[in-house]
C-alpha cells in the first residue's frame, strides 16, 4: 500500500518512521515533509493547504491511505474534499475539528455534555473584554479562539498584562482572524498531562498518557511554544486518572459527538491539568500531537497502519495495542529566538553520530537537505527522542545524544522529564 502523509513537523517524521516498520506498506509520501521523511521515502513539493494538488496527487498514485497531521489542513476541509472523491484519508470532518479550531465552540461542547474544564467567559468584542478583565481575580487565561499554532495562550498576572493581551489579540490582530474572538477563563494550578484516544465514531482506543513541556526555558518559564520536550509516560500509573478519563471525558465526548451529530473519524488528543478538586481538560485537539506523537510512537508495539485503518473503517472495538514498558523522552533542538523571530539554514552536524547512541531515534522538524548538508528550516528543528527502562535512563540518553548535535544558536531546556 501506498502512503501520502501531509504535513512537514516532527510528528509527520514519527509517523511516516513508524509506517514504514509495516510490512503492508510499500512506499510512503510526505508532503511537503522535510529532510527526514525524505530519508523513508519521497518528499512531494505540494503545501499542505494545497488540497486540490494533494487530492490529485493521492488519485495519480492509487493512494491507499492519506494521514494528516497539522491542524489547519484538518479545519480547512481536506478530509471532506478527499473523501468526496472516494480517497480513503485519516482524520475527522471540517465540522468535527471545530473542536480545536475554535475554543468557543470546543468550550460551549464541554459543557453542553458535562466534561470537566475551566470556568470562562466567551468575547468578540473588545471593550467588553476589557471591561470585565477590570474587575476580575487573577491571574487569568487569555486564549485566542482560533488557531495560532500553540502561541495563542496568555497568561496574564494583573489587569495590565490581561489589557495588553485583549489589545495584541482583539485589536491588533498579531493571531490573525483566530483572535478575533477571545476565551478568558479561571487559572487553574496543577501538572498537566495529555492522553490521546483515536476515535471512530462508535468506540475509542486511550493511548497512554504523555507530558509536554509547553514553556520556551527551563522551569517553565518564558513564552509558550508549539512543545520544547515531552515525556511518556510521566511517572507512575494512576489507574483513578485512568478511569476518570475514561468515564469523564472520552465516555462523554463520545456521546456527545453522537448526540451533536459531529463525524468524528480519527485522533482526538485532550490536554489535561490535575488540579486538587479533579482532573479538567484544558483543550482539545484533532490530531496526533507534536511532540507528543515521537514519545507515544517509541512504545507503540505493533503496526500502526492496523490502526488508523480500523479507525477510518470503524472497527476499532477490535484493536488492542501493546506497549512498551520503559520510558521515552524527546528533547527539541530549537532555533535561536524561537517561538519569536529565528534564522534558518543553519548547517546541522553530527545527526549520525546522535541517531547512532543506543535507543536513540532523532526525528526531524524543521529541517530541509541544503547544498552542503542538513540544514535548519523552522523553528523547531529536531526532537531528539530516547527509548529507556525508567524516566532517568531515558533523560540522560536522550540530553547525551543531543550533545552530539551542533548548529548555531542551538536553543533547548535543559530540564525535559525532570518534574
Amino acid at each position: 500500500m501506498k502512503i501520502l502523509i501531509i504535513g512537514s513537523g516532527g510528528r509527520e517524521h514519527a509517523l511516516a518512521w513508524k509506517l514504514a516498520q509495516s510490512p503492508r506498506v510499500g512506499k510512503i509520501f510526505t508532503a511537503p515533509g522535510n529532510a527526514g521523511t525524505a530519508a523513508l521515502g519521497e518528499n512531494v513539493p505540494i503545501a499542505a493547504d494545497d488540497f486540490g494538488a494533494l487530492a490529485a496527487f493521492a488519485e495519480k498514485e492509487s493512494i491507499g491511505l492519506t494521514v494528516v497531521g497539522p491542524d489547519d489542513a484538518l479545519a480547512g476541509g481536506i478530509v471532506d474534499l478527499f473523501e468526496s472523491k472516494k480517497l480513503r484519508i485519516f482524520g475527522p470532518s471540517a465540522a468535527a475539528a471545530r473542536l480545536e479550531s475554535s475554543k468557543i465552540f470546543a468550550k460551549e461542547f464541554m459543557r453542553r455534555h458535562g466534561i470537566p474544564t475551566a470556568e470562562a467567559r466567551e468575547f468578540s468584542d473588545s471593550i467588553e473584554a476589557h471591561a470585565w478583565c477590570r474587575s476580575a481575580h487573577y491571574p487569568l487565561v487569555i486564549k485566542a479562539d482560533g488557531l495560532a499554532l500553540g502561541k495563542g495562550v496568555i497568561i496574564a498576572q494583573n489587569p495590565l498584562e490581561a489589557a495588553m493581551a485583549i489589545h495584541n489579540a482583539m485589536d491588533r490582530g498579531v493571531f490573525g482572524d483566530a483572535g478575533r474572538r477571545i476565551v478568558v477563563e479561571e487559572f487553574l494550578v496543577g501538572p498537566e498531562c495529555s492522553v490521546h484516544a483515536l476515535v471512530d465514531g462508535e468506540s475509542y482506543c486511550l493511548f497512554p498518557e504523555a507530558q509536554d513541556h509547553k514553556r520556551a526555558f527551563d522551569g517553565d518559564t518564558g513564552p509558550n511554544t508549539g512543545g520544547m520536550g515531552t515525556v511518556s509516560p510521566p511517572g507512575p500509573f494512576d489507574p483513578k486518572l485512568r478511569q476518570f478519563i475514561q468515564t469523564e471525558v472520552m465516555d462523554r465526548f463520545l456521546a456527545g459527538i453522537k448526540a451533536d451529530g459531529l463525524r468524528f473519524q480519527g485522533m482526538l488528543f485532550p490536554g489535561l491539568i490535575l488540579t486538587a478538586s479533579g482532573p479538567k481538560v484544558l483543550e482539545f485537539n484533532c490530531r496526533f500531537g507534536d511532540p507528543e506523537t515521537q514519545v507515544l510512537l517509541r512504545r507503540l508495539q505493533g503496526d500502526l497502519l492496523d490502526l488508523l485503518e480500523a479507525c477510518v473503517e470503524g472497527t476499532l472495538a477490535g484493536q488492542a495495542p501493546q506497549w512498551d514498558e520503559g520510558t521515552a523522552v524527546c528533547v527539541i533542538l530549537a532555533s535561536g529566538g524561537y517561538p519569536a523571530a529565528y534564522e534558518k539554514g543553519k548547517p546541522i552536524t553530527g545527526l549520525e553520530a546522535a541517531g547512532a547512541e543506543d535507543g536513540i531515534v532523532v526525528f526531524h522538524a524543521g529541517t530541509k537537505q541544503g547544498n552542503a548538508g542538513v540544514e535548519t528550516n523552522g523553528g523547531r528543528v529536531l526532537g531528539v527522542t530516547a527509548l529507556a527502562g525508567n524516566i532517568a535512563a531515558a533523560r540522560d540518553r536522550a540530553y547525551a545524544a543531543a550533545d552530539k548535535i551542533h548548529f548555531d544558536q542551538c536553543q533547548r531546556r535543559e530540564d525535559i522529564a525532570r518534574r
